[in-house]
Protein backbone atom coordinates (compact mmCIF):
# COMPACT_ATOMS: atom_id res chain seq x y z
CA UNK A 1 0.00 0.00 0.00
CA UNK A 2 1.41 3.69 -0.83
CA UNK A 3 1.77 6.30 1.31
CA UNK A 4 -0.79 8.05 -0.30
CA UNK A 5 -3.84 5.51 0.49
CA UNK A 6 -2.02 4.74 3.88
CA UNK A 7 -2.02 8.47 5.06
CA UNK A 8 -6.38 8.74 3.65
CA UNK A 9 -7.35 5.51 5.53
CA UNK A 10 -5.82 7.29 8.97
CA UNK A 11 -7.51 10.31 8.42
CA UNK A 12 -10.51 8.84 7.66
CA UNK A 13 -10.78 6.39 10.36
CA UNK A 14 -9.68 9.35 12.28
CA UNK A 15 -12.67 11.45 11.28
CA UNK A 16 -15.00 8.46 11.70
CA UNK A 17 -13.65 8.24 15.56
CA UNK A 18 -14.47 11.83 16.22
CA UNK A 19 -18.04 11.61 14.38
CA UNK A 20 -18.63 8.33 16.45
CA UNK A 21 -17.78 9.89 20.01
CA UNK A 22 -19.55 13.25 18.89
CA UNK A 23 -22.84 10.86 18.21
CA UNK A 24 -22.66 8.55 21.12
CA UNK A 25 -22.16 11.66 23.79
CA UNK A 26 -24.42 13.75 22.12
CA UNK A 27 -27.37 11.63 20.50
CA UNK A 28 -27.32 8.55 22.26
CA UNK A 29 -26.06 9.14 25.98
CA UNK A 30 -27.01 12.86 25.83
CA UNK A 31 -24.04 13.48 27.79
CA UNK A 32 -24.23 17.55 28.71
CA UNK A 33 -21.08 17.54 30.72
CA UNK A 34 -18.81 19.34 28.20
CA UNK A 35 -15.26 18.45 30.30
CA UNK A 36 -16.29 14.71 29.43
CA UNK A 37 -16.17 15.14 26.19
CA UNK A 38 -13.15 17.52 25.58
CA UNK A 39 -11.32 15.03 27.32
CA UNK A 40 -12.59 12.09 25.24
CA UNK A 41 -12.21 13.58 21.85
CA UNK A 42 -8.47 15.23 23.16
CA UNK A 43 -7.44 11.21 24.10
CA UNK A 44 -8.45 10.41 20.11
CA UNK A 45 -6.55 13.32 18.83
CA UNK A 46 -3.65 12.54 21.15
CA UNK A 47 -3.72 9.05 19.85
CA UNK A 48 -3.97 9.96 16.10
CA UNK A 49 -0.76 12.01 16.81
CA UNK A 50 1.02 9.40 18.29
CA UNK A 51 0.12 7.05 14.82
CA UNK A 52 -0.09 9.39 12.14
CA UNK A 53 1.53 12.60 10.72
CA UNK A 54 1.79 15.82 11.87
CA UNK A 55 -0.73 17.07 9.01
CA UNK A 56 -3.66 14.28 9.92
CA UNK A 57 -3.51 15.20 13.35
CA UNK A 58 -4.14 18.82 12.98
CA UNK A 59 -7.44 17.89 10.65
CA UNK A 60 -8.17 15.95 13.64
CA UNK A 61 -7.71 18.72 15.82
CA UNK A 62 -9.68 21.36 13.93
CA UNK A 63 -12.69 18.98 13.51
CA UNK A 64 -13.00 17.80 16.74
CA UNK A 65 -12.73 21.26 18.03
CA UNK A 66 -15.56 22.33 15.94
CA UNK A 67 -17.87 19.07 16.63
CA UNK A 68 -17.31 20.12 19.93
CA UNK A 69 -17.87 23.68 19.36
CA UNK A 70 -21.27 22.70 17.67
CA UNK A 71 -22.97 19.83 19.83
CA UNK A 72 -21.70 20.75 23.34
CA UNK A 73 -21.02 24.28 24.08
CA UNK A 74 -24.21 26.82 24.17
CA UNK A 75 -25.85 27.91 21.94
CA UNK A 76 -25.90 23.89 20.70
CA UNK A 77 -26.16 23.51 16.72
CA UNK A 78 -24.68 27.02 16.52
CA UNK A 79 -20.64 27.94 16.40
CA UNK A 80 -21.32 30.95 18.25
CA UNK A 81 -20.29 31.08 21.65
CA UNK A 82 -21.99 32.30 24.35
CA UNK A 83 -20.16 32.27 27.58
CA UNK A 84 -16.97 34.16 27.44
CA UNK A 85 -15.32 30.50 29.35
CA UNK A 86 -16.31 28.30 26.83
CA UNK A 87 -14.27 30.60 24.60
CA UNK A 88 -11.55 29.61 27.18
CA UNK A 89 -12.17 26.24 26.97
CA UNK A 90 -12.03 25.82 23.62
CA UNK A 91 -9.06 27.64 22.46
CA UNK A 92 -7.44 25.33 25.65
CA UNK A 93 -8.91 22.47 23.77
CA UNK A 94 -7.48 23.67 20.32
CA UNK A 95 -3.83 24.28 21.80
CA UNK A 96 -3.21 21.34 24.11
CA UNK A 97 -4.43 19.36 20.45
CA UNK A 98 -2.22 21.13 18.60
CA UNK A 99 0.79 21.32 20.99
CA UNK A 100 0.33 17.21 21.62
CA UNK A 101 0.12 16.65 17.84
CA UNK A 102 3.55 18.59 16.91
CA UNK A 103 5.41 16.86 19.89
CA UNK A 104 4.11 13.83 18.65
CA UNK A 105 5.21 14.19 15.22
CA UNK A 106 8.82 15.81 15.84
CA UNK A 107 8.92 12.31 18.66
CA UNK A 108 7.96 10.32 15.25
CA UNK A 109 10.36 12.01 13.01
CA UNK A 110 12.68 11.28 15.12
CA UNK A 111 12.18 7.77 15.62
CA UNK A 112 11.98 6.96 12.00
CA UNK A 113 15.56 8.98 11.48
CA UNK A 114 17.08 6.88 14.04
CA UNK A 115 15.72 3.62 12.56
CA UNK A 116 17.14 5.22 9.38
CA UNK A 117 20.63 5.47 11.29
CA UNK A 118 20.50 2.13 12.57
CA UNK A 119 19.62 0.59 9.06
CA UNK A 120 22.37 2.64 7.75
CA UNK A 121 24.60 0.92 10.45
CA UNK A 122 23.36 -2.34 9.64
CA UNK A 123 24.25 -2.33 5.94
CA UNK A 124 27.82 -0.73 6.37
CA UNK A 125 28.27 -3.91 8.53
CA UNK A 126 27.16 -6.40 6.06
CA UNK A 127 29.42 -4.63 3.51
CA UNK A 128 32.41 -4.96 5.57
CA UNK A 129 30.99 -8.89 6.22
CA UNK A 130 31.07 -9.12 2.39
CA UNK A 131 34.34 -7.57 2.34
CA UNK A 132 36.38 -9.40 5.00
CA UNK A 133 35.00 -12.75 3.26
CA UNK A 134 36.39 -12.00 -0.30
CA UNK A 135 39.80 -13.53 -0.25
CA UNK A 136 40.08 -13.76 -4.02
CA UNK A 137 42.02 -10.45 -4.73
CA UNK A 138 41.58 -10.70 -8.35
CA UNK A 139 37.40 -10.08 -8.11
CA UNK A 140 37.66 -8.15 -5.14
CA UNK A 141 36.57 -4.57 -6.95
CA UNK A 142 33.73 -6.28 -8.55
CA UNK A 143 32.15 -8.44 -6.01
CA UNK A 144 32.63 -5.00 -4.13
CA UNK A 145 30.47 -2.97 -6.12
CA UNK A 146 27.77 -5.30 -6.45
CA UNK A 147 27.78 -6.21 -2.73
CA UNK A 148 27.82 -1.92 -2.29
CA UNK A 149 24.63 -1.97 -4.72
CA UNK A 150 22.51 -4.97 -3.43
CA UNK A 151 23.11 -4.33 0.22
CA UNK A 152 22.27 -0.09 0.16
CA UNK A 153 19.36 -0.86 -2.32
CA UNK A 154 21.07 1.39 -5.33
CA UNK A 155 20.30 1.39 -8.49
CA UNK A 156 23.78 1.72 -9.94
CA UNK A 157 26.60 2.01 -7.81
CA UNK A 158 30.50 2.03 -9.51
CA UNK A 159 33.67 2.65 -7.96
CA UNK A 160 36.45 4.49 -11.00
CA UNK A 161 40.16 3.81 -10.34
CA UNK A 162 42.66 6.17 -11.84
CA UNK A 163 45.19 4.48 -14.01
CA UNK A 164 47.66 5.72 -15.88
CA UNK A 165 45.45 8.21 -17.38
CA UNK A 166 42.22 6.76 -17.79
CA UNK A 167 39.89 4.99 -15.73
CA UNK A 168 38.75 1.41 -14.64
CA UNK A 169 35.09 1.34 -14.12
CA UNK A 170 33.68 -1.51 -11.35
CA UNK A 171 29.80 -1.30 -11.91
CA UNK A 172 26.97 -2.75 -10.76
CA UNK A 173 23.01 -2.19 -9.88
CA UNK A 174 19.90 -2.51 -11.75
CA UNK A 175 20.70 0.67 -14.35
CA UNK A 176 23.69 1.28 -16.78
CA UNK A 177 24.76 4.84 -16.28
CA UNK A 178 28.17 5.88 -18.95
CA UNK A 179 30.37 7.68 -16.32
CA UNK A 180 31.86 11.36 -17.95
CA UNK A 181 35.46 10.08 -17.32
CA UNK A 182 36.28 14.13 -17.68
CA UNK A 183 33.97 14.77 -14.64
CA UNK A 184 35.11 12.26 -12.54
CA UNK A 185 38.95 13.35 -13.40
CA UNK A 186 37.60 16.75 -11.95
CA UNK A 187 35.82 15.47 -8.83
CA UNK A 188 39.40 13.71 -8.28
CA UNK A 189 41.03 16.74 -8.83
CA UNK A 190 39.17 18.94 -6.63
CA UNK A 191 39.77 15.79 -3.80
CA UNK A 192 43.26 16.13 -4.30
CA UNK A 193 43.37 20.32 -3.39
CA UNK A 194 42.46 20.09 -0.01
CA UNK A 195 41.07 18.12 2.81
CA UNK A 196 38.19 20.14 4.52
CA UNK A 197 35.90 19.20 6.90
CA UNK A 198 32.22 20.14 6.68
CA UNK A 199 30.46 19.73 10.98
CA UNK A 200 27.20 20.65 8.83
CA UNK A 201 27.31 17.92 6.49
CA UNK A 202 28.97 15.76 8.72
CA UNK A 203 31.77 14.82 5.20
CA UNK A 204 34.61 15.60 4.34
CA UNK A 205 34.99 18.33 0.69
CA UNK A 206 34.55 16.51 -2.88
CA UNK A 207 31.42 15.63 -2.79
CA UNK A 208 29.33 16.54 -5.99
CA UNK A 209 26.16 15.82 -7.57
CA UNK A 210 25.69 15.40 -11.83
CA UNK A 211 23.00 14.79 -13.78
CA UNK A 212 23.47 11.84 -16.21
CA UNK A 213 20.71 10.64 -18.78
CA UNK A 214 18.56 12.37 -15.93
CA UNK A 215 19.20 10.46 -12.95
CA UNK A 216 20.94 12.22 -10.36
CA UNK A 217 24.32 10.40 -9.77
CA UNK A 218 26.42 11.24 -6.22
CA UNK A 219 29.93 11.38 -6.53
CA UNK A 220 32.29 10.44 -3.27
CA UNK A 221 35.97 10.56 -3.35
CA UNK A 222 37.24 7.64 -1.59
CA UNK A 223 40.41 7.90 0.46
CA UNK A 224 42.80 5.90 2.36
CA UNK A 225 43.88 7.84 5.59
CA UNK A 226 44.02 11.62 3.93
CA UNK A 227 45.28 10.03 0.44
CA UNK A 228 42.04 9.95 -2.81
CA UNK A 229 42.41 6.76 -4.66
CA UNK A 230 39.11 6.49 -6.56
CA UNK A 231 35.49 7.91 -6.82
CA UNK A 232 32.43 6.66 -5.93
CA UNK A 233 29.28 6.84 -7.87
CA UNK A 234 25.71 6.77 -6.75
CA UNK A 235 22.69 6.90 -7.76
CA UNK A 236 19.18 5.36 -6.72
CA UNK A 237 18.10 5.50 -3.09
CA UNK A 238 18.54 8.36 -1.08
CA UNK A 239 21.72 8.35 1.07
CA UNK A 240 22.68 10.71 3.37
CA UNK A 241 26.04 12.71 2.70
CA UNK A 242 27.53 11.45 6.02
CA UNK A 243 26.86 7.89 5.57
CA UNK A 244 28.00 8.55 1.91
CA UNK A 245 31.30 9.71 3.15
CA UNK A 246 31.61 6.90 5.77
CA UNK A 247 30.77 4.41 3.02
CA UNK A 248 33.56 6.18 0.56
CA UNK A 249 35.84 5.26 3.39
CA UNK A 250 34.89 1.21 3.47
CA UNK A 251 35.47 0.75 0.28
CA UNK A 252 39.02 2.88 0.29
CA UNK A 253 40.47 0.44 2.87
CA UNK A 254 38.14 -2.75 1.18
CA UNK A 255 40.16 -1.79 -2.30
CA UNK A 256 43.65 -1.00 -0.09
CA UNK A 257 42.97 -4.48 0.85
CA UNK A 258 42.94 -6.31 -2.25
CA UNK A 259 46.11 -4.73 -3.67
CA UNK A 260 47.59 -6.25 -0.16
CA UNK A 261 46.27 -9.81 -0.91
CA UNK A 262 47.35 -9.48 -4.22
CA UNK A 263 50.54 -8.20 -3.49
CA UNK A 264 51.06 -10.63 -0.54
CA UNK A 265 49.71 -13.70 -2.83
CA UNK A 266 52.64 -12.98 -5.30
CA UNK A 267 55.43 -12.52 -2.55
CA UNK A 268 54.12 -16.02 -1.19
CA UNK A 269 53.92 -17.71 -4.88
CA UNK A 270 57.73 -16.42 -4.94
CA UNK A 271 58.89 -17.64 -1.90
CA UNK A 272 57.25 -21.49 -2.77
CA UNK A 273 58.86 -20.80 -6.33
CA UNK A 274 62.02 -20.21 -4.28
CA UNK A 275 61.64 -23.04 -1.91
CA UNK A 276 60.50 -25.65 -4.69
CA UNK A 277 63.24 -24.67 -6.69
CA UNK A 278 65.60 -25.18 -3.76
CA UNK A 279 64.28 -28.50 -2.52
CA UNK A 280 64.11 -29.75 -6.08
CA UNK A 281 67.82 -28.96 -6.64
CA UNK A 282 68.79 -30.62 -3.59
CA UNK A 283 66.64 -33.53 -4.16
CA UNK A 284 67.79 -34.17 -7.26
CA UNK A 285 71.39 -33.72 -6.15
CA UNK A 286 70.98 -35.97 -4.18
CA UNK A 287 68.78 -39.04 -6.09
CA UNK A 288 70.74 -38.31 -8.96
CA UNK A 289 74.00 -38.60 -7.47
CA UNK A 290 73.40 -41.92 -5.64
CA UNK A 291 72.14 -43.87 -8.79
CA UNK A 292 75.24 -42.45 -11.41
CA UNK A 293 77.70 -43.67 -8.76
CA UNK A 294 76.41 -46.80 -8.65
CA UNK A 295 75.95 -47.13 -12.15
CA UNK A 296 79.76 -46.26 -13.06
CA UNK A 297 81.15 -48.46 -10.39
CA UNK A 298 79.30 -51.35 -11.94
CA UNK A 299 80.13 -50.75 -15.21
CA UNK A 300 83.75 -50.62 -14.20
CA UNK A 301 83.49 -54.11 -12.75
CA UNK A 302 82.26 -55.34 -16.13
CA UNK A 303 85.62 -54.11 -17.67
CA UNK A 304 87.49 -56.28 -15.24
CA UNK A 305 88.55 -59.60 -17.02
CA UNK A 306 88.72 -61.70 -13.96
CA UNK A 307 84.42 -60.98 -13.36
CA UNK A 308 82.76 -64.47 -12.62
CA UNK A 309 79.62 -64.86 -14.81
CA UNK A 310 77.32 -64.50 -11.43
CA UNK A 311 79.02 -61.69 -10.73
CA UNK A 312 78.74 -59.91 -13.89
CA UNK A 313 75.03 -60.66 -14.29
CA UNK A 314 74.86 -59.35 -10.69
CA UNK A 315 76.53 -56.11 -11.39
CA UNK A 316 74.38 -55.70 -14.67
CA UNK A 317 71.28 -55.79 -12.51
CA UNK A 318 72.66 -53.20 -10.50
CA UNK A 319 73.09 -51.05 -13.33
CA UNK A 320 69.00 -51.86 -14.71
CA UNK A 321 67.99 -51.38 -10.97
CA UNK A 322 69.39 -47.70 -10.88
CA UNK A 323 68.47 -47.17 -14.32
CA UNK A 324 65.00 -47.99 -13.33
CA UNK A 325 65.89 -45.56 -10.72
CA UNK A 326 66.67 -42.88 -12.66
CA UNK A 327 63.74 -43.70 -14.77
CA UNK A 328 60.98 -43.03 -12.04
CA UNK A 329 63.09 -40.23 -10.90
CA UNK A 330 62.59 -38.10 -13.81
CA UNK A 331 58.95 -39.62 -14.68
CA UNK A 332 57.84 -38.02 -11.02
CA UNK A 333 59.63 -34.76 -12.27
CA UNK A 334 57.46 -34.72 -15.67
CA UNK A 335 54.15 -35.61 -13.62
CA UNK A 336 54.92 -32.90 -10.66
CA UNK A 337 55.23 -30.46 -13.96
CA UNK A 338 51.65 -31.80 -15.41
CA UNK A 339 50.15 -31.62 -11.99
CA UNK A 340 51.32 -27.95 -11.59
CA UNK A 341 49.88 -26.78 -15.02
CA UNK A 342 46.88 -28.49 -14.39
CA UNK A 343 47.47 -30.21 -17.78
CA UNK A 344 46.18 -33.72 -16.30
CA UNK A 345 43.28 -34.93 -18.04
CA UNK A 346 41.39 -38.10 -16.84
CA UNK A 347 40.26 -40.76 -19.73
CA UNK A 348 37.53 -43.33 -18.41
CA UNK A 349 37.62 -46.73 -19.72
CA UNK A 350 36.25 -49.91 -18.34
CA UNK A 351 38.73 -52.02 -16.09
CA UNK A 352 39.06 -54.44 -13.39
CA UNK A 353 40.59 -53.17 -10.11
CA UNK A 354 42.75 -56.48 -9.88
CA UNK A 355 44.36 -55.76 -13.56
CA UNK A 356 45.07 -51.85 -11.62
CA UNK A 357 46.99 -52.84 -9.10
CA UNK A 358 48.74 -55.19 -11.46
CA UNK A 359 49.51 -52.55 -13.57
CA UNK A 360 50.67 -50.70 -10.75
CA UNK A 361 53.14 -53.48 -8.98
CA UNK A 362 54.27 -53.71 -12.54
CA UNK A 363 55.42 -49.75 -12.64
CA UNK A 364 57.82 -50.55 -9.35
CA UNK A 365 58.06 -54.03 -9.42
CA UNK A 366 62.34 -53.96 -8.84
CA UNK A 367 60.85 -51.63 -5.35
CA UNK A 368 58.82 -54.26 -4.23
CA UNK A 369 60.90 -57.51 -4.95
CA UNK A 370 62.11 -57.52 -1.19
CA UNK A 371 58.41 -57.81 -0.17
CA UNK A 372 55.46 -60.18 -0.42
CA UNK A 373 52.39 -58.18 -1.90
CA UNK A 374 48.90 -59.81 -0.96
CA UNK A 375 45.82 -58.86 -3.14
CA UNK A 376 42.87 -59.27 -1.99
CA UNK A 377 40.01 -58.43 -4.58
CA UNK A 378 36.39 -58.21 -2.95
CA UNK A 379 34.12 -58.82 -5.74
CA UNK A 380 34.64 -58.64 -9.64
CA UNK A 381 32.74 -55.99 -10.76
CA UNK A 382 34.21 -53.58 -13.76
CA UNK A 383 34.95 -50.29 -13.19
CA UNK A 384 34.89 -46.57 -15.23
CA UNK A 385 37.61 -44.77 -14.07
CA UNK A 386 40.87 -43.68 -16.18
CA UNK A 387 43.40 -46.54 -15.15
CA UNK A 388 46.48 -44.99 -16.21
CA UNK A 389 46.23 -42.10 -13.48
CA UNK A 390 44.58 -44.48 -10.77
CA UNK A 391 47.47 -47.20 -11.34
CA UNK A 392 50.24 -44.67 -10.88
CA UNK A 393 49.04 -43.19 -7.89
CA UNK A 394 48.76 -46.50 -6.69
CA UNK A 395 52.44 -47.40 -7.61
CA UNK A 396 53.25 -44.20 -5.96
CA UNK A 397 51.81 -45.74 -2.78
CA UNK A 398 53.15 -49.36 -2.78
CA UNK A 399 56.87 -47.76 -3.39
CA UNK A 400 56.36 -45.52 -0.04
CA UNK A 401 55.24 -48.90 1.56
CA UNK A 402 58.07 -50.85 0.39
CA UNK A 403 60.38 -47.74 1.40
CA UNK A 404 59.32 -47.98 4.75
CA UNK A 405 58.82 -51.68 5.58
CA UNK A 406 61.63 -53.97 6.63
CA UNK A 407 62.70 -56.81 3.97
CA UNK A 408 61.08 -59.79 3.98
CA UNK A 409 57.67 -57.49 5.74
CA UNK A 410 54.78 -58.03 3.81
CA UNK A 411 52.84 -55.18 1.98
CA UNK A 412 48.72 -56.00 1.44
CA UNK A 413 46.39 -54.63 -0.94
CA UNK A 414 42.65 -54.62 -0.87
CA UNK A 415 40.19 -53.35 -3.39
CA UNK A 416 36.29 -53.31 -2.85
CA UNK A 417 33.68 -51.55 -4.52
CA UNK A 418 31.30 -49.36 -2.43
CA UNK A 419 28.51 -47.80 -4.13
CA UNK A 420 29.58 -45.63 -6.50
CA UNK A 421 33.36 -45.66 -5.48
CA UNK A 422 36.56 -47.73 -5.48
CA UNK A 423 38.48 -48.35 -2.68
CA UNK A 424 42.11 -49.48 -2.59
CA UNK A 425 43.76 -49.91 1.10
CA UNK A 426 47.81 -50.34 1.09
CA UNK A 427 48.70 -51.69 4.57
CA UNK A 428 52.52 -52.20 5.39
CA UNK A 429 54.13 -53.47 8.35
CA UNK A 430 56.91 -50.67 9.12
CA UNK A 431 57.23 -48.41 12.22
CA UNK A 432 53.94 -46.22 11.17
CA UNK A 433 53.50 -42.85 11.03
CA UNK A 434 54.41 -40.36 13.60
CA UNK A 435 51.81 -38.08 14.88
CA UNK A 436 53.99 -35.32 13.44
CA UNK A 437 54.10 -36.53 10.19
CA UNK A 438 50.58 -37.22 9.73
CA UNK A 439 49.18 -33.51 8.85
CA UNK A 440 52.18 -33.34 6.31
CA UNK A 441 52.38 -36.35 4.80
CA UNK A 442 51.33 -35.44 1.34
CA UNK A 443 52.62 -32.34 1.57
CA UNK A 444 55.81 -31.63 -1.81
CA UNK A 445 58.97 -33.06 -1.03
CA UNK A 446 58.02 -33.65 2.97
CA UNK A 447 59.88 -36.94 4.34
CA UNK A 448 59.46 -37.78 8.05
CA UNK A 449 62.15 -36.92 10.77
CA UNK A 450 63.06 -40.49 11.03
CA UNK A 451 62.86 -41.77 7.52
CA UNK A 452 65.08 -38.91 6.41
CA UNK A 453 68.06 -40.86 7.65
CA UNK A 454 67.20 -44.09 6.40
CA UNK A 455 65.40 -44.47 3.10
CA UNK A 456 65.85 -42.52 -0.06
CA UNK A 457 63.44 -40.51 -2.11
CA UNK A 458 62.41 -37.11 -3.13
CA UNK A 459 59.31 -36.98 -1.01
CA UNK A 460 57.47 -36.17 -4.40
CA UNK A 461 55.83 -40.06 -4.55
CA UNK A 462 52.87 -39.24 -2.61
CA UNK A 463 52.07 -35.61 -3.25
CA UNK A 464 52.01 -36.68 -6.85
CA UNK A 465 49.52 -39.44 -6.11
CA UNK A 466 47.23 -36.99 -4.46
CA UNK A 467 47.51 -34.72 -7.67
CA UNK A 468 46.73 -37.74 -10.27
CA UNK A 469 43.85 -38.70 -7.86
CA UNK A 470 42.27 -35.08 -7.65
CA UNK A 471 42.17 -35.14 -11.71
CA UNK A 472 39.78 -37.81 -11.17
CA UNK A 473 38.04 -36.31 -8.07
CA UNK A 474 38.99 -39.17 -6.04
CA UNK A 475 41.48 -39.07 -2.86
CA UNK A 476 44.19 -40.71 -0.63
CA UNK A 477 44.70 -40.28 3.01
CA UNK A 478 46.96 -42.16 5.62
CA UNK A 479 46.29 -43.52 9.39
CA UNK A 480 48.02 -46.03 11.76
CA UNK A 481 46.65 -49.35 10.90
CA UNK A 482 45.19 -50.76 14.66
CA UNK A 483 47.78 -53.92 14.12
CA UNK A 484 50.62 -51.83 13.81
CA UNK A 485 52.65 -50.19 10.45
CA UNK A 486 50.74 -47.49 8.36
CA UNK A 487 47.29 -47.86 6.11
CA UNK A 488 47.02 -45.89 2.55
CA UNK A 489 42.86 -45.09 1.75
CA UNK A 490 42.91 -44.29 -2.15
CA UNK A 491 39.23 -43.71 -3.06
CA UNK A 492 37.43 -42.64 -6.69
CA UNK A 493 34.75 -41.90 -7.95
CA UNK A 494 33.42 -44.89 -10.53
CA UNK A 495 30.56 -46.49 -12.57
CA UNK A 496 30.36 -49.80 -11.56
CA UNK A 497 28.60 -52.96 -13.63
CA UNK A 498 27.74 -56.89 -13.21
CA UNK A 499 29.19 -56.99 -9.84
CA UNK A 500 30.43 -60.17 -7.81
CA UNK A 501 30.57 -60.58 -4.59
CA UNK A 502 33.27 -63.59 -4.41
CA UNK A 503 36.40 -63.46 -3.12
CA UNK A 504 39.73 -63.67 -4.18
CA UNK A 505 43.42 -63.94 -2.99
CA UNK A 506 46.40 -63.47 -5.36
CA UNK A 507 50.04 -63.39 -3.83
Amino acid sequence: MSRGVTDGARLTLSLVSVATITFVYGRWLHVANATTVSMTLLMVVLVVAATSRLWIAVVTSLVAVLGFNFYFLPPVGTLTIADPQNWVALFAFLAVSLVASNLSAVAHARTQEALGRRDELARLFDLSRDILVVTESREAISVLARSLARRFDLDFAAIALPRAGDWEIFEAGSQTVALDTTQLAAAFATAQMSLEFDAYARTYAGHREITVDGRTVRLVPLRFGTKPIGILAASGRPIEAGTLDTLGGVVAIAIERAQFLEERKGAELTRQSEELKTALLASLGHDLRTPLTAIRIAASNLKTSTLSSDDRVEQSDVILAEVERLTRLFRNILEMARIDTGTIAAESHWSNPTEIIAAARDQVEHTLRPHAVEVRAVGNALVRLDPRLTATAIAHVLENAAQYSPPGASIEVSTAVAGNELVVRVHDHGPGIAPADLPHLFDRFYRGGAARHRTSGTGMGLWIARGLLAAEHGRVWAENHPGGGAEFTIVVPVVAKDPEPAGSLVS
